[in-house]
């Protein structure tokens, strides 16, 4: 199981790498390139999913109990201390858009979904990774 865990952090790392490289600095450019718009939000949508995968990978390395959904799988991860309460909302809420932008539920708001890509999704999921490896470490000293 770690080492789908370890396979698993290499893969969102990637797809975090892949994200910067295209992500426009701008919103204008971002609006003027429908093709990079377009590959910036099916990046988010990946690498949000990839972390829903990996909470799923703790959760059962763990042995915890599982969750009944997604938000609640972050639950698990605040509950035993692996997250803080404001790094789990904020994942829980990158999920939310990672719905709206599968679902397309009403029109998207690309100001929104640019800034997310720009200013909070690599902060937040170096978080997460960073959280997600001390734990590991500490398992493994035990």
């Amino acid at each position: 199981m770690k080492e789908r865990i370890k396979d698993k952090i290499k893969q969102i790392e990637e797809f975090i790498g892949t994200l910067s490289e295209i992500k426009p600095l701008t919103f204008e450019d971002y609006m003027s390139d429908l093709k990079t718009k377009a590959a910036c939000e099916r990046y988010a949508q990946k690498i949000i999913e990839a972390i829903i995968d990996l909470t799923y990978l703790v959760i059962k390395e763990r042995k915890w109990r599982l969750p009944e959904g997604d938000e609640q799988a972050f639950d698990i991860l605040i509950k035993n201390k692996i997250l803080s309460l404001e790094l789990g909302k904020k994942l829980q809420d990158a999920k939310g858009m990672r719905n709206f932008l599968i679902h397309q539920y009403g029109e998207v708001d690309d100001e929104i979904i640019f800034n997310a890509i720009n200013e909070e999704l690599e902060k937040d999921i170096a978080e997460f990774l960073n959280k997600i490896e001390e734990n590991l470490k500490k398992e493994e000293l035990k």
